[in-house]
């Protein structure tokens, strides 16, 4: 399946922003896979963007969405506690309590129905395992399926569900970890014993993600039973990446540091540290459940980005430490899979 793209390379489906149009053409016109990020997009937007991208390569492209759980009850006490503890956030925006009603975040079976209607090469998703019927309607279309597991058990699962190919999450990953439950602790296993054990028991293609930043790391993912790599943070400074300036700015710090929390959306991501996940996470009975954080918190995050602000952003990053690469994805592609000297 790997060869339809040149290089064992996906680069990761960043939505909200740095994931551009240009930045997932640019991807796969170098040789790997870019991945569009369309979780939090309505059918008409992922219509939208997939066009866009379309009109840029003809190279094969992917779709990532996240797997739906049942809608989470929130109390009334629930939403004044996450109200109290956000106040001072949105009193530095001038922004107003927003009124939080279900649903929480896009209705997936109209997003799964019009990816099929676009029909990428590839459709990936997280948070769980994709049902029998859909996985038979989208290899009807020709579509290939990539799952994500956080642990053996996970992948386990992704296995029997009859997948293409699983990516491997270490716990090094930026962004939202992939975990099935959005509820339970995470397992924190980093990507390369993860993949070590996978590889004994599986035979899926298995792709690595977690703490990738060089030819160095890749390597040694695919000596360790790896077909392929997912790489995002290394990408988020790229010219043609959408990032915001100040969240750009921040993943430019040698220093950086990053941790998971579950301020931004209630599920556990991993980011750079800022003022918003700090004051939540001293305050954890003010998160809400996912999505409904999510849904809660996506006024101070489009504030903070209108503002060029790091306060409230969602600053996903990994761990990957090493200086970030600021020209062209083609020439970060390149570098990455230079010949040896």
């Amino acid at each position: 399946m790997f060869g339809l793209f040149e290089r064992p390379l996906i680069v990761a489906p960043m939505a909200g922003g740095p994931s551009s149009a240009e930045l997932i053409a640019a991807a796969s016109n170098a040789g790997a896979l870019g991945s569009i990020g369309a979780a939090y997009s309505s059918p008409s937007a992922i219509k939208e963007i997939t066009e866009k991208v379309r009109s840029l390569t003809a190279k094969p492209i992917a779709i990532n969405l996240f797997i739906p759980h049942p809608q989470p009850v929130v109390t009334e006490v629930q939403a004044q506690n996450a109200t109290t503890a956000m106040a001072p956030f949105r009193q530095s925006f001038g922004l107003p309590v927003p009124v939080l009603t279900p649903p929480y975040e896009e209705d997936f079976d109209q997003q799964f129905e019009m990816v099929l209607k676009l029909k990428p090469e590839f459709f990936s998703f997280v948070f769980g395992v994709l049902p029998k019927e859909y996985t038979r309607a989208a290899k009807s279309e020709g579509i290939k399926l990539i799952g994500t597991a956080t642990s053996l058990d996970e992948a386990l699962e992704l296995k029997e569900n009859d997948v293409d190919a699983i990516t491997l999450q270490g716990i090094e990953a930026g962004g939202h970890r992939g975990l099935f439950s959005p509820v339970e602790q995470d397992p924190e296993i980093p990507m390369l014993p993860l993949l070590i054990e996978c590889h004994k028991k599986i035979k899926t293609p298995l792709v690595a993600a977690g703490g990738i930043m060089n030819s160095t790391d890749i390597k040694l993912a695919l000596s360790n039973g790896a077909t392929a790599v997912q790489m995002g943070t290394a990408f988020l400074a790229t010219e043609e990446a959408g990032t915001n300036p100040a969240y750009k700015n921040a993943v430019l710090q040698p220093d950086r540091k990053t941790k998971t929390t579950r301020a931004f959306s209630g599920r556990l991501a991993r980011g750079i540290i800022n003022p918003f996940m700090q004051s939540m996470d001293d305050n954890p009975s003010a998160i809400l459940p996912f999505p409904a954080q999510n849904k809660f918190t996506r006024d101070l995050r489009n504030a903070s980005a209108a503002a060029e602000s790091p306060q409230c952003l969602s600053l996903w990053c990994g761990t990957g430490s090493g200086e970030m690469w600021t020209g062209t994805v083609a020439g970060l592609v390149d570098q990455l899979f230079a010949p040896s000297k």
